[in-house]
């Protein structure tokens, strides 16, 4: 059905260092769940509990009522569909790179998946349609037109969980309402864990988690945080936030300690970036087909 609740979960990279405190959340199914806070907070790393790339200190993680360390990681991921803003596409067609999220899709499916996210108009107007060749990583196409393709992939796949790790971050303006409309009919039904720094994304959230050095620091919905003149209203009402037209600020805008080879200098070298002061993603998870990973056991 797709609930997932997590029950007093402590988490540490080893034992020695606990870096998620006493997370406790419940998603009904079909609900969307937004996670904000700094960079390094611990967003993504409550959403790869829930995928099993790590098993917990303490706690419980129940998916459908049953204990996640009790189901086969593969069964478990077959139910899962994630996008990041970096998506990997690879050489061959674009209808290939779609058709990924269900390799025995029919023509017919994959042009229903893609009119279904808001991707078949852009993929008509390139030179051989659903045949262009894209070149490895979509180096051809514009940062929103391979979100669209991720979109479709993980529509076709069909999952019950998304999670989307800063999915909406990365596009151009021409393709912005597109791929809103997109996100909006592949979250309908399905439940929904997304670390977003679109204001638009969060805002229509059913539960925004605040999260501040691994532990959930205010739970509710949009307007009830704002109510509470918290951390959240801080964050919404900060002008730093105003100046980045709807881009949730990370903390290097706040502290902009850059590498000269643009990694964070307060940051797990092999996570996170900064780019002009703004995250820009997690590097160790980018060489990966996301938008429907686990066939490849992943």
């Amino acid at each position: 059905e797709g609930e997932v609740v997590f029950d007093d979960v402590d988490f540490g990279y080893d034992d020695a260092k606990i870096i998620l405190h006493n997370v406790s959340l419940y998603a009904r199914p079909g609900q969307k769940i937004a996670f904000v806070g700094a960079t390094g907070a611990g967003k993504t790393t409550i959403t790869n509990l829930i995928n099993r790339f790590y098993d917990i200190a303490d706690g419980k993680i129940r998916y459908d009522g049953i204990n996640v360390n009790k189901i086969k990681k593969a069964d478990l991921r077959r139910s899962l569909g994630i996008v990041l803003q970096d998506t990997h596409l690879f050489t061959g067609t674009v209808a290939d790179n779609i058709r990924y999220g269900k390799l025995d899709a029919t023509d017919e499916e994959i042009v229903a998946a893609a009119k279904a996210v808001h991707a078949h108009e852009f993929i008509m107007e390139l030179p051989d349609g659903y045949d262009t060749v894209v070149e490895e990583r979509g180096s051809t196409l514009s940062a929103g037109q391979r979100q669209l393709i991720a979109f479709a992939r993980v529509l076709l796949a069909d999952p019950r969980i998304l999670i989307l790790d800063e999915a909406t971050s990365n596009i151009d303006t021409r393709t912005e309402e597109a791929l809103q409309a997109g996100l909006n009919h592949l979250l309908k039904g399905r439940t929904s864990f997304i670390i977003a720094h679109r204001l638009s994304t969060i805002e229509n959230a059913d539960e925004i988690c605040f999260i501040d050095h691994g532990q959930i620091v205010e739970q509710g919905n949009h307007a009830e945080l704002l109510a509470r003149h918290g951390a959240y209203y801080r964050l919404y009402e900060s002008p730093a936030l105003r100046r980045q037209a709807s881009i949730l600020p990370g903390p290097y805008i706040r502290n902009p300690k850059c590498l000269p080879n643009g990694r964070a200098a307060n940051a797990r070298p092999s996570w996170a970036g900064c780019r002009g002061g703004i995250p820009v993603g997690h590097a160790a998870m980018r060489n990966v087909l996301w938008s429907n990973p686990w066939n490849n056991g992943l």
